[in-house]
């Protein structure tokens, strides 16, 4: 990190909303049954240093994304990941090409690191040239829009980054609800994942990385020692190995966004989406209106116009079959 960098950067408070329906966070709704149990055999464990590095940890998600287990790096969440990849890749100076509208936090720490983000629309960055920038980052599917790349035009733009030495940065944190295969051990690619998402576990904080080559070794001597605790790392051991939740979760997640789309469609441009979310597109209603709406009764919605480029939006998760009713049964009537 540039020291320098930190006094120019605001900093963007994060946190669960309490007391009300959420449609503004993106994570399952449901976690693994067994998940309690597990985090609470681990309590014993945690008072001793954890094995460093945790190789069972390491083999549950090499053997989740389909990659050699030295590729694994653990993380505390897939964000700590992605600043860890930019720690040991960037240069005070450097540029980096990043996806717009997407996830905020890529610019934040890019500025950070003392480096400048330049913007490219998120459906033209596989065309972009990469050979001016240090590093690229693709997050696949893109949030907030929810689409997905095309594998076979994501590995030639991977192609074309390892051509010219520049790191693409690959985050992954919605992959799992889709049926596209992860590049966790594409050379000259770093993936970054997380327990977040899929598994309905934000608080747990554990992720990982996982990187080929000298970025790797990087990685590997620059990761913090003990940066998972015992809890995370035997619950995220537990909930890789959970394949038929992963499919039960694929598949309601697919049956209710298709449901969600065609009745939201009736009042909002709805965005095609591969995730666990769909972005609307309010048209001519005020968001603020929208928002207030929804708020009073009980629901909480995200304001999108947080995204860059994006100013009448906002994005809602796909949540469970009764709860999603409810949804639509407030956004009718704004």
């Amino acid at each position: 990190m540039d020291p320098d960098a930190v006094d120019g950067v605001e900093r963007v408070e994060h946190g669960g909303k309490t007391g009300v329906l959420d449609f503004s966070a993106n994570t399952n709704p449901e976690s693994p049954e067994g998940v309690a149990e597990v985090y609470q055999s681990a309590l014993g464990a945690a008072r001793s240093y954890p094995q460093d590095p945790p190789a069972a940890f390491c083999e549950a998600a090499a053997d989740y994304v389909d990659c050699a287990s030295n590729a694994v790096v653990p993380t505390p969440g897939g964000l700590a990941g992605m600043r860890l990849a930019m720690e040991v890749s960037l240069q005070s100076g450097d540029s980096v090409l990043l996806p717009a509208p997407s996830f905020g936090e890529y610019s934040r720490e890019v500025r950070l690191q003392g480096a400048t983000p330049v913007f490219v629309d998120h459906d033209a960055i596989l065309d972009a040239d990469p050979s001016e920038h240090a590093m690229v980052i693709i997050c696949h599917p893109n949030n907030p829009t929810g689409e997905v790349y095309d594998d076979t035009a994501l590995r030639a733009f991977a192609a074309r980054c390892r051509d010219h030495d520049t790191v693409l940065l690959v985050d992954e944190a919605f992959l799992d609800f889709t049926d596209h295969p992860s590049l966790a051990g594409e050379n000259g690619v770093v993936v970054a994942r997380s327990l977040t998402k899929m598994f309905g576990l934000p608080g747990i904080r554990a992720g990982f990385l996982a990187a080929t080559g000298t970025t790797r070794e990087r990685l590997g001597i620059a990761r913090q020692t003990w940066n998972l605790g015992a809890p995370a790392v035997a619950v995220g051991e537990y909930c890789m190995g959970r394949r038929e939740f992963v499919e039960q979760t694929r598949q309601r997640v697919r049956t209710e966004r298709e449901r969600l789309t065609t009745e939201l469609g009736e009042q909002f441009d709805v965005f095609d989406s591969d995730a666990p979310f769909l972005l609307l597109d309010v048209g001519e209603r005020s968001v603020d209106r929208v928002l207030e709406a929804t708020r009073a009764e009980g629901i909480a919605v995200r304001d999108a116009r947080t995204f860059r480029g994006l100013d009448s939006h906002i994005r809602v998760a796909v949540r469970l079959p009764s709860e999603n009713d409810r949804l639509c049964e407030v956004l009718g009537d704004v």
